[in-house]
Formats: structure tokens, C-alpha cells, sequence
């Protein structure tokens, strides 16, 4: 799935999607293309357009469309440390931030630094290009915005279940990605109705909007689980019953 996501000053959200349906289709690249071009105009006249993408999207054709006069936005694209100039050498093998190279098979210049990031408490170098002219530390401050909107996507994925949405119809992609959304949204709120405004745990914030607004659920979930546990109570010379209370 490539999505589109826009900030606007401290306005952040998901614009639109298309989904990558494998090998001889429209690639993630060409899908994002298509998705810039479903921005409306009173954006795209009114504010410079940067564009922050990952390595997926770090291709020639990519890159030169984005300098179309078509589209005129910017790019702020991570490459591969493997990625080559047009001497030869590889994008790993430079020392100074923010310079000016001609990418293999790019006939304009782009300005190249890196950033320095932690993953499993170790800091890895990644690179990231600029189609703008930039200075070596405005690439770098740019190029940490995409991690940082990535944050969105991992909650997506990984607390709200986006990623296991295995479905093989668009409209089945439509159905869970809205669930998985007004999921996301529920959550937010509740912490929001809280009053809690740092520290945001999104497992414990989607406990209690479960417990809040959908005890049913809730209820049931426990009660699947409770009959999963019935042979060990057996076993134990237990019986487990569920009574309803008068209220």
C-alpha cells in the first residue's frame, strides 16, 4: 500500500492510498505519482510542495518527474548507500554534507547528505537526497521529517493491525483500512477526553476506549477466551459458570 500523507503546518493526516498489486503492475513509484496528482490546485499554488519518501521512491523516472514543470515540487528522497554516480563511485564513499552529484543515469544535479539514526540500539547511516539545493544540515533536518511521519504508520500497523488486513479485492483494502482508522481515531480521542496530553501510550489508550465505548466486544472477547480455559478448569476439578447480575 503506498499512501499519501500531508502535513500542513500542525495539521498531519492520510490524503489518499493506492494499493501495489505485485510484479507487472504500476509500481510504488508510479502509484505515488498518481497520488500527487490528486492534490487539489489551491495546495499546490498556494505552498511549495516537498516531497519525503524512502528508497522505494528514490528512482530516475521518480525524480525527474518531480522537476516536471507538471508537478515543479521537491524531492527529499532517501537511495540505497550502494547507489552510484555517474564517476562511479558510490553514494557511501562521500564525506561532505550537502554536496552537489549527478546520480547514475540523472541528468541534473541532486544534493546529498545523511542522517544518523538508532535501530536496535545501534545508530545506522541513512542517505537522503535533496532535488532542491539545500545546505547539508537543511537535507538532514528535512530528511528526519519522514522518519518521524513514519511513526504514523507503525501505530497503524502495529497496534491497529493495518498490516494484517490480507485482503485480495479493494474493496476488502477500503473495508479494513477504514476499520483500522476509526480504530486509530477512537483511541486518539479518548486519550484526548483524558486530558492527557504527553507520553501517548497507544496500547493503553485503545484499552480503555475498548472498555469505554465497546464493553460488548470486550465481553465477548473475554468470554472466547474464558471457554478456551474451560479443559484446564476440568482438569483442576473446576467449573467456571457466568451469571448474570440483576442490576
Amino acid at each position: 500500500m503506498v499512501v499519501l500523507y500531508l502535513v500542513i503546518g500542525n495539521w498531519r493526516f492520510p490524503w489518499s492510498f493506492r494499493v501495489y498489486r505485485g510484479k507487472g503492475t504500476s509500481s510504488p513509484s508510479q502509484l505515488a505519482l498518481k497520488l500527487l496528482n490528486t492534490l487539489p490546485s489551491i495546495l499546490t499554488k498556494s505552498f511549495p510542495i516537498y516531497v519525503l519518501g524512502d528508497t522505494a521512491f528514490g528512482t530516475i523516472k521518480f525524480i525527474e518527474k518531480l522537476r516536471d514543470s507538471s508537478f515543479n515540487h521537491h524531492g527529499i528522497l532517501g537511495i540505497p548507500n550502494t547507489r552510484k554516480l555517474t564517476d562511479g563511485r558510490k553514494v557511501s564513499e562521500l564525506k561532505t554534507r550537502g554536496q552537489q552529484v549527478y546520480l547514475n543515469g540523472l541528468n541534473f544535479p541532486v544534493f546529498l547528505s545523511w542522517v544518523w539514526l538508532k535501530r536496535d540500539g545501534k545508530r545506522v547511516k541513512r542517505f537522503v537526497i535533496s532535488t532542491k539545493p539545500m545546505k547539508g544540515k537543511t537535507i538532514v533536518r528535512w530528511g528526519k521529517r519522514r522518519w518521524q511521519i513514519e511513526g504514523f504508520f507503525k501505530t497503524a500497523k502495529h497496534q491497529f493491525s493495518l498490516h494484517r488486513f490480507g485482503q485480495k479485492t479493494l474493496l476488502g483494502v477500503y473495508r479494513w483500512l477504514i476499520l483500522s482508522l476509526v480504530s486509530y481515531l477512537l483511541a486518539y480521542w479518548i486519550y484526548l477526553h483524558n486530558g492527557y496530553f504527553d507520553d501517548l501510550d497507544w496500547y493503553d489508550s485503545a484499552e480503555k476506549a475498548l472498555v469505554l465505548l465497546l464493553p460488548q466486544i470486550l465481553l465477548l472477547s473475554l468470554i472466547k477466551k474464558l471457554k478456551l480455559l474451560n479443559p484446564w478448569f476440568y482438569k483442576h476439578g473446576l467449573e467456571l459458570c457466568l451469571v448474570r447480575c440483576k442490576m
